[in-house]
């Protein structure tokens, strides 16, 4: 009887499947997608990875819920135009604020919709102090609000023999909201940069329909009656990939790597500076690999460049090609691992990217550069490394060797000292800093004081 019974079952279900697919794919899907932080590579992945999972999973359409006061306008603008040319419809809830960074992305929408009280505008470029930027970064950020806004086209208006043309959004309203010079009749004049309510906007054409919540965005005015939403949720690596990709931090990586090379020149075989600049190296390019930036050839041309200066450290005295060459391919493979290029091919990549991958890199070799000449008295023979010496040493200092009888001697340089190295004084060698800078291997040299079991030397 139970078996029958199944046997029935299982018939009928084999029967109603088909109504239950068809059913299923009655019901729109709505993807959602939250923008409430800070605008930045990290909320610049959360849309990138929504938009190409909603595409994956046949979404009917995409919902950003924002609630931002801005960010980083590089990642708002690379935000902006993944919206502009995405396939599946982009729409906007404005839960608060879409304060400058985030009015662009919002304008880049296809419709916008605005809770009561809500605000967008206000897209003046600042520093971190708040205060606003030169006109040139006023410019680009002027041009960009209203190209995003001619994106949207125009509304064709006939009135009887007459045919005007509309824009949908007024791209000088979009201007207004950076440049506080831009005056509009019977909206703002100059002095004052353009903010609207959800109101104004809506009068404006600035917003498309006032809403509680995104339900009601997608029920009363998406038409979607029955529908199903899925949002994204965003994973730990998302946060770790943004934060690694942050252009600060990557500056930081920048002054790591550089910084563990230059102590690496100065105590060859210290070990500390190379562990430190190799984890910075692997921190500055894992990222960028993962995101498809870096590729393979450009991180070799980061590590031939290390081998060549490597050569010129270790192997080869002066500073020659070698090393020359090492650090133009060290600078060239930290900018090229920011900028999304085919090999060498740099058509689809615009000045805006390089110039902000070279200032990224530069900002990072300068201070790191500047910090290591200034911490080269802190941190070294003479500073920190020199206390942590002594207090390491006090255990052998009754069986260290007397060399008291060594200073105002004469010798040779036994290797290249950068400053440190190896000295040979009547035969016999020591390990030796110099006192003079750089000294080639065979330089005559002359003992001029001991400590810790090393005699420091000047170039004769």
């Amino acid at each position: 009887m139970k078996k029958n019974l199944g046997l029935f079952l299982a018939i009928i279900l084999v029967q109603i499947a088909p109504f239950i697919s068809a059913a299923d794919t009655l019901h729109p899907l709505i993807y959602k997608i939250d923008i409430k932080k800070e605008i930045s590579n990290t909320t610049r992945l959360y849309l990138s990875n929504g938009l190409a999972e909603a595409y994956a999973l046949g979404a009917d359409a995409v919902l950003i819920h924002m609630n931002t006061y801005g960010g980083q306008v590089d990642a708002a603008d690379s935000m902006r135009t993944a919206i502009l040319y995405n396939p599946i419809p982009v729409y906007v809830f404005i839960d608060n604020n879409a304060a400058s960074a985030g009015a662009l992305i919002s304008i880049a929408c296809k419709k916008i919709y605005m809770r009561k009280g809500a605000n967008i505008g206000a897209a003046t470029v600042v520093n971190p102090t708040g205060e606003a930027m030169p006109d040139k970064y006023q410019s680009y950020m002027r041009s960009m609000m209203r190209s995003t806004a001619e994106a949207h086209g125009q509304d064709t208006i006939v009135q009887k023999n007459d045919t005007l043309y509309k824009w949908k959004r007024d791209p000088l309203i979009a201007e207004a909201m950076v440049d506080e010079r831009v005056a509009i009749p019977n909206l703002i004049d100059t002095g004052k940069v353009l903010t609207f309510t959800a109101q104004e906007a809506q009068k404006w054409g600035y917003c498309n329909g006032i809403a509680e919540n995104p339900d009601e965005v997608i029920t009363q005015y998406l038409g979607y009656k029955d529908y199903k939403m899925k949002s994204y949720i965003p994973s730990w690596q998302d946060d770790l990939k943004g934060f690694l990709m942050n252009p600060i931090f990557q500056s930081i990586l920048i002054i790591i790597i550089i910084g563990g090379i230059y102590f690496e020149m100065q105590t060859p075989g210290l070990g500390f500076p190379s562990a430190a600049s190799l984890l910075a190296a692997i921190l500055y390019f894992a990222p960028l690999y993962i995101d498809g930036l870096a590729a393979n050839w450009e991180i070799l041309v980061f590590i031939i460049g290390i081998l060549l200066l490597a050569v010129e450290i270790f192997i080869i005295p002066g500073f020659g090609v070698a090393g020359i060459s090492g650090i133009i391919l060290i600078i060239g493979g930290l900018v090229m691992g920011l900028l999304n290029n085919d090999h060498f091919d740099f058509e689809g990549v615009s000045g805006k990217e390089i110039g902000k991958a070279t200032l990224t890199v530069l900002v990072g070799l300068v201070t790191g550069f500047s910090l290591m000449i200034w911490l080269s008295n802190k941190i070294g023979h003479r500073g920190m490394f020199r206390k942590v010496a002594l207090n390491t040493d006090l255990e052998n200092a009754i069986s260290s060797p007397d060399l008291s009888s060594l200073v105002g001697k004469e010798g040779t340089a036994a290797t290249v000292l950068r400053p440190s190295g190896k000295v040979s004084v009547d035969g016999v060698f020591y390990d030796g800093i110099s006192e003079s800078g750089f000294i080639e291997k065979g330089g005559k040299v002359k003992v001029v004081r001991f400590e810790n079991a090393q005699v420091y030397v000047e170039n004769l």
